[in-house]
C-alpha cells in the first residue's frame, strides 16, 4: 500500500530525507514508512548484546508512534501476518503486560495476544485524538493469502490468473477481519476494511513471477503493482 502511494505521488518529483521518509515539495506532503510487524512496544532487554530477548509490550504503542503522535496528520496501521508463534520465536519476542513477562496462558495464546494489542493500541490512539485535532487515524484489516495445495513453505501456489474466478460481489455485512473491526468500534478511528474485497483477486499476487523469487516457492501473501493496493489507496482517499 505504502509502495503504491509512492506510484502515485511520484507525478512529481520526490526528494528522500532519509529511509523510508519521502517528501514531495509541490503539495508540501510528506509519506513516512515505519515497520512495526505487530504494533506492541519491543524493548530489547539488554541493549549491548544482539542475541537479546527483546520485550513485547502488549499494552503498549510503538515508542515510535508516541514520540512523532503530534507530526501526524494521517496515520494508517496495520498487523497481522507476523502474529504467529515462528516469527515471535524467531524475533526472540518475549509477551510482556503491565511491564512484566506475561504469565497469563490464556493471553499469551497467539490470537489472544494479537487481540488484546490492537485493542491496546485503538484505545491509547483514540485517548490521543482530542489532544491531535488534526489527525485522522485508519485501521486497515488484513491481506487475504491465497495459497493453494500447501503453504508457501510447501508447495503452496497461486497460479490463477483470471480475474473474479469466485464471483464479483461481496454480500457480507461484516467485516472479514473482525478483530480490527471490534477494536475500532466505538472509536474515531476509521476502518480501512481492504479484506472482502482483496479476497475475491485470488490472481492479484506476485506469485512465482518475483525477480527474487525462490524455485519451488510461490508468493502468495503480497500483491502485483499496479494492482489490487490501488483500490485501497482509492478507499483511503475517498475518506481522507
Amino acid at each position: 500500500m505504502w509502495e503504491k502511494n509512492m506510484v502515485l505521488l511520484k507525478l512529481e518529483e520526490p526528494f528522500v530525507l532519509m529511509a523510508g521518509l519521502i517528501g514531495f515539495a509541490n503539495t508540501n506532503t510528506t509519506i513516512l514508512y515505519y515497520w512495526s510487524a505487530s504494533l506492541a512496544d519491543l524493548e530489547p532487554l539488554n541493549i549491548t548484546d544482539k542475541a537479546t530477548d527483546v520485550a513485547m509490550h502488549l499494552d503498549r504503542a510503538p515508542a515510535f508512534m508516541r514520540r512523532f503522535l503530534h507530526q501526524f496528520d494521517v496515520l494508517v496501521l496495520n498487523t497481522g501476518h507476523h502474529w504467529n508463534r515462528g516469527k515471535i520465536t524467531a524475533n526472540r519476542w518475549v509477551m510482556y503486560v503491565n511491564g512484566k513477562p506475561l504469565k497469563d496462558r490464556k493471553l499469551l495464546e497467539i490470537g489472544n495476544a494479537k487481540n488484546f494489542t490492537v485493542h491496546s493500541v485503538a484505545r491509547w490512539l483514540d485517548s490521543q485524538l482530542p489532544s491531535h485535532s488534526r489527525l485522522k487515524v485508519f485501521f486497515r484489516t488484513i491481506s487475504p493469502r491465497h495459497f493453494r495445495n500447501g503453504d508457501w513453505n510447501t508447495g503452496g501456489n497461486c497460479d490463477n490468473t483470471t480475474p473474479l474466478t469466485g464471483g464479483s460481489e461481496i454480500s457480507q455485512d461484516e467485516s472479514s477481519d473482525p478483530v480490527i473491526a471490534a477494536a475500532v468500534k466505538g472509536t474515531n478511528i476509521t476502518l480501512l476494511d481492504i479484506t472482502a474485497l482483496s479476497d475475491l483477486r485470488d490472481e492479484g499476487h506476485i506469485s512465482r513471477y518475483s525477480v527474487k523469487a525462490t524455485t519451488g516457492v510461490n508468493d502468495c501473501l503480497h500483491w502485483c503493482l499496479p494492482g489490487i493496493p490501488d483500490t485501497w489507496n482509492e478507499l483511503l482517499s475517498a475518506q481522507v
